[in-house]
């Protein structure tokens, strides 16, 4: 079992920055890859951001590219999002979540999920 929890979230104006934290606890937290999605209300949840089990690798939607950054700390069990040049169309509901070998984009191939965040941007 992994258990992840997200913080980090808030209200924020457009062109700002926030970073979302995700810890994790439980198995062996550097043999997953971890991802962040996003829900809107009335949307469905969105690929915004992956991670390889070593950071190797980095995977981003189009609609986050060059704006976010997604990191991991294996020894602190935490994977981050950083978010800068936030836009309005980015208030969601931010998630973690965790896989051993997910298709990275593809939101029903994670198996652990956090309880999420809310991230609200203000124009």
């Amino acid at each position: 079992q992994v258990q992840l929890v997200e913080s980090g979230g808030g209200l924020v104006q457009a062109g700002g920055s926030l970073r979302l934290s995700c810890a994790a606890s439980g198995r062996t937290f550097s043999s997953y890859a971890m991802g962040w999605f996003r829900q809107a209300p009335g949307k469905e949840r969105e690929f915004v951001a992956a991670i390889s089990w070593s950071g190797g690798n980095t995977y981003y939607g189009d609609s986050v590219k060059g704006r976010f950054t997604i990191s991991r700390d294996n020894a602190k069990n935490t994977v981050y999002l950083q978010m800068n040049s936030l836009k309005p169309e980015d208030t969601a509901v931010y998630y973690c979540a965790a896989d051993a070998r997910p298709h990275m984009e593809v939101v029903n191939t994670w198996y652990y999920w956090g309880q999420g965040t809310q991230v609200t941007v203000s124009s």
